[in-house]
């Protein structure tokens, strides 16, 4: 887990947006798409930066590619925040 990424992917609002979406069900890119007014190359590209991350995950099934949150990484970021906010308190 690199937490640069993470935090990249989560500093834009389309793709918290994504997220949000992806918290209540797998979906495709098509599914996502009709969330947004925006070109589904633009949803791909999100979609592409937020499995850099390790933020989502995708699995073929037939033609379609099903999005899903990959919550370990949020567990991950979670627990090194912690970390570091006990560093600090430590001081």
């Amino acid at each position: 887990m690199s937490a640069t990424l993470v935090f990249k992917a989560l500093s834009d609002p389309t793709r918290r947006s994504i997220i949000e979406l992806l918290k209540k069900q797998d979906m495709t890119a098509g599914d996502i798409a009709e969330h947004f007014q925006m070109t589904k190359p633009s949803i791909s590209h999100h979609l592409h930066t937020l499995q850099n991350a390790g933020l989502v995950l995708s699995e073929r099934k037939g033609q379609h590619i099903i999005y899903s949150l990959n919550t370990t990484v949020f567990q991950d970021i979670v627990a090194w925040m912690l970390t570091v906010s006990g560093k600090e308190k430590e001081k």
